[in-house]
């Protein structure tokens, strides 16, 4: 990445602009043309230095309920597991981590029945059948943006 992709980064983490041209704002804002902008986007994207470029709502306040899940997998079982866990709608992240839980997810949906009906179909598709229901009991939200 040069200096330019880094203030690209830097600009849209949260400042990108809500407008029929959007990468043409960003372009004005740092002296750039549009199709210059939309290049160095496209393979920042390919070269997987960005993951996506969308919005980022809160669920509950549109009525929805999140939860956070852990679920133990066998290692020859991960795959196949992640391909089904992603298959759902409502899983936004989904994580492999050095713990005996080693699959982690988010799941929103409608309502808490949802979700348990969905990780009971998960268990049964997998045959992975210790997947936790963590939903939050208080809610911290914090604002990041990282400095490139």
């Amino acid at each position: 990445m040069d200096p330019t992709d880094k203030n690209i980064l830097n600009e849209i983490q949260s400042g990108f602009p809500v407008t029929s041209r959007p990468f043409l704002e960003i372009g004005n804002r740092l002296g750039l043309s549009e199709d210059e902008v939309i290049v160095r986007i496209r393979r920042l994207k390919e070269d997987g230095i960005i993951r996506r470029i969308g919005g980022n709502f809160n669920s509950k306040k549109l009525g929805f309920t999140s939860t956070l899940c852990a679920a133990k997998v066998p290692e020859e079982k991960i795959v196949g597991f992640v391909e089904v866990v992603n298959g759902y709608i409502g899983v936004t992240h989904n994580y492999l981590r050095k713990n005996a839980y080693n699959i982690w997810f988010t799941f929103i949906a409608p309502d808490i029945a949802s979700i348990e009906a969905a990780l009971k179909e998960i268990a049964l598709k997998t045959g992975v059948n210790d997947i936790l229901n963590l939903p939050a009991e208080k809610m911290y939200k914090i604002k990041v943006d990282f400095e490139v």
